[in-house]
């Protein structure tokens, strides 16, 4: 009969299971893992589509997915710094898609998205800069830092926390921008004295924060948004936008090419530039600028408008040849240091 000939397949794993027919959808997620976490666990929710989430840092992304091009696991990269997003579609790594919610959306965020001809847009949007434990550097009588050079002194050595810029997005936006700040020999020499003091370089972005807030470090250094996410808990943590201006991000979305789910995905892109999902940021602690113009702004979020950021160039440093330049560079003349 039909039917028993229908549960005989199943049970031998010949058909679908329900969850499959349904849909899947491969995410590799840039943001924070609470972030990733409820945004999937809502999408399943609302769609009926099986995440299988995977959480890092935007760099090691980019190394997994650019390993993965012959036979691409993932469907979607959401989340993580704009950069590794313009290199990989550079190189083919992801495809386009024009999402009916781009007319929505920020003018920054449309901006990658007609820059790399529809294969990244951007999903929020946060400064750099870094922040303090209050209580740390008084007890260690250290005077509170407010600008980029502050950094250098002495009193700090040991005492500030900053990722790698290979594995980290955060961090080679701290990289790429001290060379545009300050010109690229004073930007390198800027990194080679900071790394005097720098105690530990960590894989993700937004760990410094945590550390500072546990007291491991008396400074980090990691987008202005994920220090105030755990000063909102802590009140000895201080936010600073550094005085001599600063980076900032768009952090972005992007379908694999050769993605096995593409519808999935782009049911995915849709829903996650709905105001509704962009609001899943602020509701797990995480105060970026949400890029759909109807998303409210968290009140936690920094001003942008009120800080000194610089005419950051997207298109010369997120392109292969310069972010692996500037790696290469960073890696022979910074990292091996002697303290």
């Amino acid at each position: 009969m039909p039917a028993l000939g229908a549960l005989t397949l199943a049970a031998a794993g010949l058909l679908p299971m329900a969850a499959q027919a349904q849909g899947s959808l491969v995410l590799y997620c840039g943001v924070n893992e609470d972030w990733c976490r409820a945004a999937s666990t809502a999408f399943e929710r609302e769609t009926g589509i099986k995440v299988a989430m995977t959480r890092k840092s935007s760099g090691e992304i980019l190394a997994q997915v650019k390993a993965e091009s012959s036979n691409p696991r993932a469907d979607v990269w959401w989340g993580g710094t704009g950069d590794p997003h313009l290199q990989a579609a550079e190189e083919g790594l992801t495809t386009d898609y024009k999402s009916p919610k781009v007319g929505e959306l920020q003018d920054w965020a449309v901006r990658p998205w007609e820059q790399t001809k529809g294969r990244t847009v951007g999903i929020y949007s946060g400064a750099l800069g870094f922040g303090y434990n209050a209580k740390v550097l008084k007890s260690r009588g250290i005077p509170e830092p407010k600008c980029w050079a502050d950094l250098l002194d002495p009193k700090f050595k040991d005492e500030v926390q900053v990722a790698d810029p290979n594995s980290s997005g955060t961090a080679y936006t701290l990289l790429a921008t001290v060379v545009q700040l300050m010109g690229e020999d004073k930007g390198f020499e800027y990194m080679k004295a900071l790394h005097k003091n720098v105690n530990q370089y960590t894989k993700s972005g937004s760990a410094p924060a945590k550390a500072v807030s546990l007291g491991e470090t008396a400074v980090g250094i990691t987008f202005m948004h994920d220090m105030i996410s755990v000063a909102v808990d802590n009140p000895d943590v201080k936010t600073v936008a550094p005085c001599e201006g600063t980076g900032y991000e768009i952090g972005s979305m992007s379908i694999v090419k050769g993605a096995r789910n593409l519808d999935s995905a782009k049911r995915w892109y849709d829903w996650a530039l709905t105001p509704a999902a962009q609001e899943f940021g602020a509701k797990t602690k995480n105060f970026q600028v949400p890029s759909n113009k109807a998303a409210p702004t968290p009140p936690e979020a920094p001003k942008l408008a009120e800080i000194k950021l610089i005419p950051y160039d997207f298109a010369k440093y997120g392109s292969s040849d310069e972010r692996r330049r500037l790696l290469a560079k960073w890696d022979r003349e910074v990292k091996p240091l002697s303290k």
